[in-house]
């Protein structure tokens, strides 16, 4: 069904005015006091049936405009269910469908200087590639939206193809008629006298719209518009929310970064092993401590410069070398500590000897010459719901990796449960 043929059943309740009805019962009366002398009954029968037919059409047209305000009712109903303003526009987009026929239903903002018109959203059924979308704005002084504005009053254009020929400058208009739009109803959302913004609706057929659509938004208007204009204001203070949310974990983030190397700091990882023994849903865990091997020899022979950027290209190897669910961490001076979640004991020796082997290949350039560094490690691994508690698993892990250095450094000491085995 068109938007024309949707419109149609609405237009037509207006074909039968309320003056006709009221002409039309005083005609039948005054026939009816004329009959004292009527000498055939039949004039009498064929009166009082005009009568009934009169009646008739009244109550149909009763029926309609009651029928009319009951839709409205369900629109107000509707829309003030909704808080944010996309929410509004999608409640106006299903329920306006039963009191104004529309293809295309877009909405404008009046930004807060009151010189331009934004579009803000738009829906519609049909599939045609929209060229009016979010974030087209346009001047709003000395523009046809102005004096709509001015009026207060929604304005019809039942040809937009003959409106285009006649303003044949107006971008907006050109846009809307390539979309295939032939009809609009603009609609002014006034806000204590306060231009808001517009509500558009459109057909792709001419002649769609009646002066019965624009009364019947004029009757909900006001209440339209406070509901955008709050929305639109709530909206925002969510928007902002947000935006305060995100530079907060941001915050928190960095704060728990460790400033030279970019991973975690001590406490973050520490609060992060002790979270996964609280968790309500635990896991099988490892913990890997790391060393770099001869380290205080890096920064006597080359300096605390150079040892900076071994510090931070051991960090990215170690973090490049575990999973996204793992954990990193700078634990003090140049050891690091790693948390590796719902992992089996195979699995985290393989990551450790991954971790080792990545830093062991990389070259650094300083000056003229190459220099290569290598990490000692050492590794406990925990079942689910193990009773071990956060400082013995850190001394399980610290133990192995010193064996690791007593063994030769370059290696990775390992322990699982008693068994303890070389990485």
């Amino acid at each position: 069904m068109s938007s024309k043929d949707q419109g149609s059943s609405s237009a037509g309740l207006v074909d039968v005015r309320r003056h006709s009805f009221t002409e039309g019962l005083q005609e039948q009366l005054e026939t009816l006091r004329q009959t004292d002398d009527v000498r055939d009954s039949v004039e009498v029968a064929e009166a009082l049936d005009d009568l009934g037919v009169e009646l008739e059409q009244l109550g149909l047209w009763l029926n309609a405009r009651f029928d009319e305000l009951l839709q409205l009712l369900k629109i107000s109903t509707e829309l003030n269910r909704a808080v944010l303003l996309d929410d509004i526009l999608a409640r106006i987009y299903t329920f306006f469908r039963d009191v104004i026929p529309y293809d295309r239903i877009g909405c404008a903002l009046i930004d807060s200087d009151q010189q331009t018109v934004t579009a803000y959203w738009a829906k519609f059924t049909y599939d045609n590639q929209p060229e009016i979308t979010p974030g087209y704005s346009a001047p709003l002084a000395g523009s046809s939206l102005a004096d709509i504005v001015a009026s207060g009053k929604p304005r019809i254009l039942n040809d937009l193809e003959a409106y285009l020929a006649e303003h044949p400058n107006s971008e907006s208009t050109q846009r809307i008629v390539n979309e295939g739009i032939r009809s609009s109803l603009t609609c002014p959302l006034l806000a204590d006298g306060k231009p808001v913004g517009f509500l558009f609706f459109s057909s792709r057929e001419k002649g769609t719209y009646q002066h019965l659509h624009q009364e019947v938004f004029l009757y909900i208007a006001s209440q339209v518009a406070h509901l955008i204009e709050k929305s639109r204001l709530y909206q925002h203070i969510v928007d902002l929310n947000q935006r305060l949310l995100a530079a907060n974990e941001q915050l928190q983030d960095k704060a728990s970064r460790d400033a030279l190397t970019g991973v975690l700091n001590r406490g973050a990882i520490m609060e992060f092993l002790q979270q996964q023994l609280q968790s309500d849903v635990q896991h099988d865990t490892a913990v890997l401590m790391f060393d770099i091997d001869f380290f205080k020899k890096v920064n006597d022979t080359y300096g605390h410069l150079h040892g900076d950027l071994v510090l931070r290209t051991v960090a990215l190897q170690i973090q490049q070398s575990v999973r996204p669910n793992d954990r990193v961490g700078r634990y003090g001076g140049e050891e690091f500590l790693v948390v590796l979640t719902d992992v089996t004991p195979k699995q985290a020796e393989a990551v450790a000897e991954r971790i080792r082997c990545a830093v062991a290949a990389q070259t650094f350039a300083i000056d003229d010459a190459t220099m290569q560094v290598t990490i000692s490690g050492g590794g406990a691994w925990f079942a689910q719901n193990d009773p071990t508690n956060l400082s013995a698993r850190l001394e399980l892990a610290d133990r192995q990796l010193y064996d690791a250095k007593e063994r030769g450094r370059n290696q990775v000491r390992f322990v699982s449960g008693c068994c303890s085995k070389k990485g």
